[in-house]
């Protein structure tokens, strides 16, 4: 059975091979020295949670969240920018219950919300309807790329 914990600074180097991989999936270079260093800085700055699934000492899942605020409800949120599951224990909870710790600190720290945004195609849309989560179809997403940026 897994447990779902509250990532704290000695947990980062189980999390960043997860980490990587998320990365990977989603067509980007590996290098787990960057996603250590990523995750690091997010933590020592206070930027965001992130829980960790663990099958007895092995590192099988996380999510992170990250702060942002709604200035018409004058209101906190959290938006779940990363969600992964090692492969081998997909279907078998965890990614319900990472969502479900997600949602739990949420309603603790009386935010407004999660938002989260995910591929068309991604089946574990029908996960989050399940858990309660609405799709926004009243508001398009754009994005803006900073040409000053580079990799």
């Amino acid at each position: 059975m897994f447990k779902i914990i509250r990532a704290e600074r000695e947990h980062l180097e189980d999390v960043a091979p997860l980490f990587d991989a998320y990365r990977v999936f989603y067509e980007q270079e590996s290098d787990q020295v960057k996603a250590l260093e990523f995750l690091t800085e997010r933590f020592l700055n206070d930027e965001s949670v992130i829980f960790m699934a663990y099958d007895n000492d092995k590192a099988v899942g996380f999510t992170q969240l990250y702060t942002t605020f709604s200035s018409v409800s004058l209101k906190t949120a959290y938006i779940l920018n990363d969600l992964f599951v090692n492969p081998e224990y997909r279907k078998k909870g965890v990614g319900e219950a990472l969502l479900l710790q997600a949602q739990k600190l949420c309603g603790e720290k009386k935010f407004k919300g999660i938002s989260l945004e995910t591929a068309h195609d991604n089946p574990a849309q029908r996960l989050y309807e399940k858990l309660g989560w609405e799709k926004d179809s009243g508001y398009f997403h754009y994005f803006w790329t900073s040409k000053q940026v580079t990799n």
